[in-house]
């Protein structure tokens, strides 16, 4: 490089910096605005969570266990709304959104309506649950994939049903919705996607429960083939 190239390349890093500077200095409220507006709303957000979202947390904790009791006893009417006194499940998302046991709450909600036999609420439920627990997300997507079965809507249960039995990753829960897929492929008159899963369960989930009679299941499909 010329001693010229040089004196340029400083130069130019100079009226960089300089530039630098002088818009600092031209905008220095406007920086210690922005950056005091964050801290605040950082702030806030701790005052949120501390303050206001885990008393909240807790008392729908505490106020949730009855409608939980009503769940396990399949009492799905008093599960749902609750009795003497004690909220069900669906006050418990209504007053108390944006917690963790709301969330919960309508994951319970969505099952109980399955029971009821009320298919739309019980997806509708179902799909406001979002959880990091990957057995109840997978069983969220699993009941919604029945509750769409018994709607007739095939698509959408082939859909969630998919969806469930990847998401639960364990040899469990999965070729139990992989089975279930494989009927709704049945159903839609779909054979080689139903013998695909069927065969699926078969090699990758032996020793499951499902895989025991499966065989019976793909001779039915490629008799149709």
């Amino acid at each position: 490089m010329s001693k010229n190239q040089e004196n340029t390349t400083v130069q130019l890093n100079d009226d960089g910096l300089a530039q630098v500077g002088k818009f600092t200095r031209e905008n220095q409220k406007s920086l210690i605005f922005i950056a005091s507006a964050i801290v605040a709303m950082i702030l806030v957000y701790v005052l949120y969570q501390k303050l206001y979202l885990a008393p909240r947390e807790a008392k729908a904790a505490d106020q949730m266990y009855m409608a939980q009791d009503f769940f396990a006893k399949k009492d799905w009417d008093k599960a749902i709304k609750g009795d003497a006194g004690y909220p069900g499940f669906e006050k418990i998302v209504a007053d108390y959104s944006n917690t963790k046991a709301a969330n919960l709450a309508s994951f319970y909600l969505g099952v109980s309506y399955l029971n009821k036999g009320e298919y739309r609420k019980a997806i509708e439920n179902l799909n406001n649950y979002h959880g990091d627990d990957s057995m109840v997300a997978a069983e969220a997507l699993g009941d919604a994939g029945d509750a769409y079965v018994e709607l007739k809507d095939y698509s959408n249960a082939a859909s969630y049903l998919k969806k469930a039995a990847d998401k639960a990753s364990n040899a469990f829960l999965t070729p139990v919705y992989l089975k279930k897929l494989g009927l709704v492929y049945e159903a839609q008159n779909d054979n080689k996607s139903a013998d695909d899963t069927y065969k699926s369960i078969k090699t990758d989930y032996p020793t499951s429960t499902e895989a025991q009679s499966i065989d019976g299941y793909i001779a039915r499909v490629e008799a149709k083939l």
